[in-house]
Formats: structure tokens, sequence, C-alpha cells
């Protein structure tokens, strides 16, 4: 039973992405106050145009950043837990430089948006297919697949690589740099339905067999003697978190350490049972992207790539909570 203190606690957590996401609307390059926003939004006086851009391009890019945020936040507790490896993230499986690989190859095809995100999500879920089943026939242990994750992820970065090197330098290449950075500036409305209902599906399995995850972490003879069933949970647990990764790769890039640090704060903040963190990683996952999003796009004349600002902050977070956890174990041994 979760503490009165921290309950209330986590009730803000909860209430904060709504929040933000809310005031991001606010917020943009466009000329007009936040006042003139406000009175856009909420009455006949304000202007159509202000108003126009607030529903059809802010508010598609601001629930974009909510829920690829949330989806990176989740799938990185997850993974994390699941490996018993606090140093694991969404990348770790190889889903992230499929996804990345199948971009950039639509991109030197000189394929649209659409394809671009289709071919990406395509060779996610083609390198996830591969980590499971060579890590299914050793036995679909932690170590193996985290062993098989980093070989395929090294084969993809493999085959990026060499995408880079015969990409044109003076059109492909730029852009195959651009949409590595990572970023939501491609976000309309007509991408919104696949994200929605592929993260809700990854998200909603995440939840419902999240109490089930405090039983994996025990180890595996542990978990078998309370009536799971291991291999199988695992697997699905994997390949729902895969998902959650690939779609959103395949919307917004390459965009990193949101699943590394985000799920350290959230532990911090709710404790480290599966059935408070993983909403709670979605939670503050969402609403650090959302802030994020709003800066890369209002601070400079042109827009700064999110895998950039998340690098910057990421870093320098992750080393205060290192820093944290060497005292509070008392040392490095």
């Amino acid at each position: 039973m979760m503490p009165p203190s921290r309950r209330r606690s986590s009730v803000v957590l909860y209430a904060l992405p709504v929040v933000l996401a809310f005031a991001a609307l606010f917020f943009g390059r466009y000329g007009g106050s936040v006042s003139e926003a406000f009175r856009s939004l909420f009455s006949s006086g304000g202007s159509d145009l202000l108003r126009s851009l607030i529903f059809h391009v802010r508010l598609p890019r601001t629930l974009a950043a909510l829920v690829v945020g949330a989806d990176l936040g989740a799938a990185g507790a997850v993974l994390q837990g699941l490996f018993r490896n606090p140093l694991v993230d969404s990348r770790i499986l190889g889903v992230s430089s499929g996804a990345s690989f199948g971009a950039c190859l639509a991109i030197l095809v000189s394929g649209g948006a659409l394809a671009v995100q289709t071919s990406a999500f395509v060779f996610a879920l083609i390198a996830v297919a591969v980590v499971l089943a060579v890590g299914w026939r050793l036995g679909a242990t932690p170590l193996a697949l985290l062993l098989v994750g980093v070989a395929v992820s090294a084969f993809f970065d493999a085959l990026l690589g060499l995408v880079k090197y015969v990409a044109d330098p003076l059109s492909k290449l730029p852009a195959i740099t651009y949409w590595l950075l990572g970023g939501l500036s491609g976000t309309q409305e007509s991408n919104l339905a696949p994200l929605l209902i592929l993260s809700g599906i990854g998200l909603a399995f995440l939840v419902l067999v999240r109490w089930r995850l405090n039983v994996l972490t025990l180890g595996d003879e542990e978990a078998a003697s309370l009536g799971v069933r291991v291999r199988p949970l695992r697997v699905a647990v994997v390949l729902a978190a895969s998902l959650l990764v690939a779609t959103s790769v395949s919307q917004a890039g390459m965009i990193g350490w949101i699943g590394l640090v985000v799920p350290h704060v959230a532990r911090a903040w709710v404790g480290s049972d599966h059935v408070h963190l993983i909403p709670a990683s979605a939670a503050l996952g969402g609403a650090i992207l959302v802030v994020l999003d709003t800066i890369a796009r209002t601070v400079l004349p042109s827009e700064i790539p999110l895998g950039i600002l998340t690098g910057l902050l990421g870093v320098p977070a992750f080393l205060v909570l290192l820093v944290v956890y060497v005292r509070t174990q008392g040392g490095t041994r």
C-alpha cells in the first residue's frame, strides 16, 4: 500500500502531463501573445488564424510529444525491470537501430513522409522479431535477449552506415542526418491515429501485466514457483515494449535518454513497484517531452532537434542520479 503522502504526490505526477500539454498550446513562434492565444481558443473574438494554428498544428504536435514521451518512459521502465539492469533503455533490443535503418533507407530512395514512417516501423519489427526468434531458441533468458539485441543493433547500425555512405552528400545525407537527430516537426493530424492506436495497445498491455513484472524481477525459478509462465510472459512484455519504441521512433526519430533517465526519476518518486512505476514513467516521460518539444520549437528561429535537447539535459540528469545512487549505496563496489 502506498503511503498517503506518496499517493498525493502521485496525483500531482499524473496531472502534470495534462497541465503542461494544455499550456504548450499557447506557446509558439507565431507573433501572438499568450493572452491572444487564450482568447482565440476560448472566445469568438480571437484570431481565426491563431485558432487554426492551435488546433491543426500545435495540438497534434503536443499530443504526439505526450504519447511518444509516455511510450519511451514506460518502455524504459519495463526493460530495466525485465533485465534487472538500471542501464538498459529502449535501444537495447535493436528496435531503434532497425527503425533508423528503415527510415533512412526510405529517405535514400526518395520516399515521402508516410513511406519513411512505415519503413521505420517495419524494420523495427523485423529487428525485434530476429531478437525474439534467436532469443527463444536460447531460452528467452534476460542475458540471451540482451546479447542478441546488442548483436542485432550492431548489424543494423552497420547497414545504416552503409546507407549514409552511399547517400548523396548534397541532398540525401543532410535529410538522413536531420531525421536521426529526432523531432516532431513533421507531425500532422493524419499521423496521430496510428500513433495513438499502436501506443494504446502497447501501454494497455503493460498496465494490465504490470504486477507480473514484479514477479519476473525475482528470478525465473521464483517466478515459476509462483505460477508465472516465465518465457511466454517475458517475450510478450518485450514485444509490447518494442511496439512502443518502434511506434515512437517511426514518428519522432531517434530521441535518446528519455527511456534511461525517466524511469529512475519515476522510481524515486513512486518506488520500484511496477504497479505504480509504469504509469508514473509514462506520465513523467510525456510531461518531459512536451516541455522539451515546446522549447525546441520556440526558443530559436529555427527548430532545435529533440535528440540534441534530450542529450544536453539527459546526460547531466543521469550523472546526478548516478552520484545520488553511489552515495546511497555507500560506494561503487
